[in-house]
């Protein structure tokens, strides 16, 4: 099941959007819906990552490398 959605866009995004459909061969909603399915998983990731940072510091885990070094 799909549902369409109708997006208002500032004229210089949607001439932006436009020029890069035509240089990928791709056509608008593909990459939109590309680019809204990483945004919502980046911001899922910012937010469980937020949840677990008070955790991985009480763990000694400050940064990535520490981490890396875990679980390797």
């Amino acid at each position: 099941m799909r549902a369409v959605l109708s997006v208002s866009l500032p004229e210089k995004l949607a001439r932006e959007l436009e020029a890069f459909a035509k240089e990928t061969g791709r056509n608008k909603s593909d990459i939109v819906r590309e680019s809204l399915t990483l945004y919502l998983w980046e911001a899922r990731f910012k937010r469980l990552r937020k949840q677990l940072r008070p955790f991985a510091k009480k763990a000694g885990l400050m940064t990535e490398e520490d981490v890396f070094e875990q679980i390797s």
